[in-house]
């Protein structure tokens, strides 16, 4: 797992015929370099340039055109992180000051599902990050979100709630796992339902890196739980919610389904950012090492990173169908641009990692596949890092060309 390459990535040369429809970071980790771990030796560019971990040269047109048609579905939204779909059709979007909005027949509603008050807490990177849908949402109305708060003392820290839907709102049903390490920046933030109907929560180290190698710590991990808040029996550390490990600070999560392998995206200290394959109770390093430091293989190598420049990945998605299926996409904010990151056929390498939509939206903090082959993209302009554009904050729909 310590083979790990570095070669350039340059800047995509695909034409992008896109949003007619709307207008023309982390400070860590800016252009694009890529490393593919467990490669045979010959690195690959974005335009699929030298020989790929796979093979064989590949050609790209340079004149190809994306296979969706871009356009807004939603503007006007207040730093969003999280979109979630239910079976009757609504969205439920988290905005990072503290609110749910619904999106229903494609209209953002007046009202919101529900508003945080105290002990909730935004500040820096921290508020409403994450959510998710309860698979039985049809019958229970659960949802479950990850948030910051003040703790008696003033201290940040977070948490993951059980909400509970009905008649249109939200209330706190329950709360699952509390005392998450929180700070102004490194909170994590990404929770998702996995194919083993358990919840997966990123979260970060509030700038004390060796929190991520303390194993008693519950910053800079990616952790486990029930939908009830249990702690899983098959968890890798007995009586503990804690499922990886070494991780900085880790945004984006995402299954293939057909051989369960999770993906996540995470933050770098200045470049070095990583798309890595989650194994439970492996070590990813962090802060012992970063990028190809690890000489000895003592750690879990990542499947990509970005060298000397900067992605600042957040949300990652694995496409199940339509023209990328098979493909992971990767939203950047520093970098400002979608990742496509080809896997090799087994699923545990990189073979190809491709910059697209560059400078088009700005800041990106999510992507999402939806179950109808269109893929949903959430900007973050607007998060005091970004700088606004008329519309701003959107969500931009990508619908497979016919």
């Amino acid at each position: 797992m310590n083979n790990r390459l570095s070669v350039p990535l340059y800047a995509s040369l695909l034409s992008m015929a896109l949003l007619t429809a709307c207008t023309s970071g982390d400070p860590t980790t800016e252009s694009q370099q890529t490393s593919q771990g467990q490669g045979t030796g010959q690195g690959q560019t974005a335009e699929g340039g030298n020989n790929s971990a796979g093979g064989g040269e590949e050609e790209t047109d340079e004149n190809a055109v994306i296979p969706y048609e871009a356009s807004v579905l939603v503007d006007g939204l207040n730093v969003p992180w999280e979109l979630v779909s239910v079976p009757d059709g609504r969205m439920f979007v988290t905005e990072r000051p503290g609110t749910i909005r619904v999106i229903e027949n494609g209209e953002l509603a007046s009202e919101p599902l529900i508003e945080f008050s105290a002990p909730f807490n935004e500040e820096g990177e921290g508020g409403l990050l994450g959510l998710a849908a309860d698979p039985d949402f049809d019958n229970n109305g659960y949802l479950y979100a990850y948030h910051s708060y003040l703790e008696g003392g003033g201290d940040i820290a977070n948490r993951v709630l059980r909400l509970k839907v009905s008649d249109g709102k939200a209330t706190i049903d329950k709360e699952l796992l509390s005392d998450i390490p929180g700070g102004v920046n490194h909170n994590g933030g990404r929770i998702k339902i996995g194919p083993d109907n358990l919840l997966y929560i990123t979260t970060g180290e509030r700038y004390e890196p060796e929190l991520a190698q303390n194993e008693d710590s519950l910053g800079g991990k990616i952790l486990r739980i029930g939908l009830d808040g249990s702690i899983p029996e098959d968890n890798p550390w007995p009586n503990s919610p804690v499922y990886s490990m070494g991780h900085r600070n880790a945004q984006g999560l995402a299954w293939n389904l057909d051989n369960g392998y999770l993906y996540a995206t995470e933050h770098g200290q200045r470049n070095f950012d990583e798309i890595n394959r989650i194994e439970a109770g492996e070590n990813y390093g962090w802060p012992e090492v970063e990028g190809d430091d690890d000489k000895n293989g003592t750690y879990q190598a990542p499947l990509a990173h970005s060298g000397d420049e900067t992605w600042a990945p957040s949300g990652v998605a694995f496409i199940k169908e339509g023209p990328w299926a098979g493909s992971l996409l990767a939203a950047n904010l520093r970098g400002e641009q979608l990742l496509k990151i080809t896997l090799s056929k087994d699923g545990t390498q990189v073979t190809q990692v491709e910059p697209i939509f560059k400078d088009e939206w700005g800041r990106i903090r999510n992507v999402t596949s939806g179950e109808d082959g269109k893929l949903y993209v959430l900007t973050n302009n607007r998060d005091g890092r970004g700088s606004p554009r008329d519309g701003d904050d959107q969500l931009i729909v990508l619908t497979p060309k016919p």
